[in-house]
């Protein structure tokens, strides 16, 4: 249950920080209240799962899923540069949440 829970944080992050791109400096509404929204619920969810993870397990694949879901999204879906240093950037992030990982979530 609590990787269910880190997973939406993480979902919740990604969506925050997609709808962060789309405020325009938080000049349009939507986006603007869809980042807060995300961030909210996201820090919330995290908050729950700290209570029976380790904060260094739990940040780190929270971080760690969440800019490699971001950059993914950017280079997919809003035509940023998919160049071999963010692929490889992409990579290690996943090699380090895998590695903590490996070490134990509790």
């Amino acid at each position: 249950m609590v990787y269910v829970m880190l997973g939406s944080a993480i979902l919740a992050e990604i969506l925050g920080t997609t709808a962060m791109k789309y405020s325009d400096g938080f000049t349009r509404l939507w986006p603007s209240l869809g980042t807060v929204v995300g961030y909210v619920v996201a820090f919330a969810l995290l908050a729950q799962t700290l209570k029976t993870m380790s904060v260094g397990t739990a940040y780190a694949i929270w971080s760690g899923a969440g800019t490699a879901a971001v950059a993914a999204i950017g280079m997919v879906f809003i035509g940023e540069a998919v160049t071999t240093a963010k692929i490889l950037g992409l990579l290690l992030v996943i090699a380090g949440v895998v590695v903590l990982n490996l070490g134990g979530a509790h």
